[in-house]
């Protein structure tokens, strides 16, 4: 059962889910698909096997499935707590005809239904921020990965340049809330998105959070400025 917090988010995610899509492209300014395009291609060595199975936690509606199953050959579970979000996911791998390599299902990022070292590799885009507890999930992920298994995380994080953080918090702050309260209705989603970001660990305390669960190999690579970032580990 989730917590109350979890079960809020969940609600949260769900009532926006029809504009999600629309309003990542819009907010980002498009650059969330070249984001996720990177931080896939981190996974190359492990997807490009057809007998690789993957898993994209915190899925949303699916892009990044999409995205792995275009730049690899291994088989997806896509996995994801809002059942609206998966709807939509569902529509996409059907619009793409890709169900015959994806899997949904509907379940907690910290509660995973899968036996220890079922993947190959991992990839979670924009999700992690919103687990409940940052190390729980991340123990999670490292459990269910197999040895020698690669992770990759998307995430918002701190740009590196003084000003460019400035207007990009500014943005972040003020900007970006206004324009998706008027595009989906809801004030509270977007006032959260900020929100979320601004309490996340930055790039080196994420690594750090990394090597604590047992990853080795981590590292992490800024991406438009450090407004995001890719960070990957192995299981050893």
């Amino acid at each position: 059962m989730l917590s109350p917090k979890a079960n809020q988010i969940r609600q949260m995610f769900s009532s926006i889910a029809p504009w999600y899509d629309f309003l990542n492209h819009l907010l980002s300014l498009n650059f969330d698909r070249s984001w996720r395009r990177q931080a896939v291609s981190v996974l190359s060595d492990k997807i490009d096997n057809k007998k690789a199975q993957c898993l994209d936690l915190c899925c949303g509606t699916g892009d990044l499935t999409v995205e792995i199953i275009k730049q690899g050959t291994a088989n997806v579970i896509s996995t994801d707590f809002s059942h609206s979000m998966l709807v939509l996911n569902s529509q996409k791998t059907k619009k793409y005809q890709l169900k015959k390599r994806v899997q949904i299902i509907e379940t907690d990022a910290l509660k995973l239904p899968f036996q220890t070292e079922s993947f190959d590799a991992l990839g979670i885009a924009f999700g992690l921020r919103n687990l409940e507890n940052y190390s729980e999930g991340l123990l999670e992920m490292f459990r269910v990965l197999k040895p020698k298994g690669r992770i990759v995380i998307l995430e918002f994080s701190k740009p590196n340049n003084f000003i460019f953080n400035k207007i990009f918090q500014f943005y972040f702050l003020n900007v970006l809330p206004a324009i998706g309260k008027q595009i989906s209705g809801h004030q509270n989603a977007y006032n959260y998105l900020p929100n979320s970001v601004t309490q996340f660990p930055d790039q080196i305390k994420l690594c750090k959070l990394l090597s604590d669960s047992g990853f080795s190999q981590v590292n992490y690579m800024n991406l438009s400025g450090g407004i995001a970032a890719i960070h990957s580990g192995i299981k050893s």
